[in-house]
């Protein structure tokens, strides 16, 4: 599962925490340079979980729209 993560200073969106669920969290950052990054995006696109800043789970719809946003 994937929550974005927003910086404290501007409280934009520009991290994204994956947990796998074994107590393993890895954080980092919306940088299409980073494999980890590249990684979220596919896992998104092909149904992911993914929540937003606040925890919600986000609809299908919010997801697709939020991916338009992406470098």
């Amino acid at each position: 599962m994937y929550t974005l993560k927003k910086t404290m200073i501007t409280q934009e969106i520009s991290f994204v925490e994956k947990n796998d669920g074994s107590g393993v969290i890895v954080v980092f950052g919306i940088n299409p340079e980073v494999s980890e990054y590249q990684q979220f995006v596919r896992d998104i696109k092909s149904d992911a979980q993914l929540n937003d800043a606040e925890g919600n789970q986000m609809t299908p719809e919010q997801i697709t729209t939020f991916l338009e946003t992406l470098p």
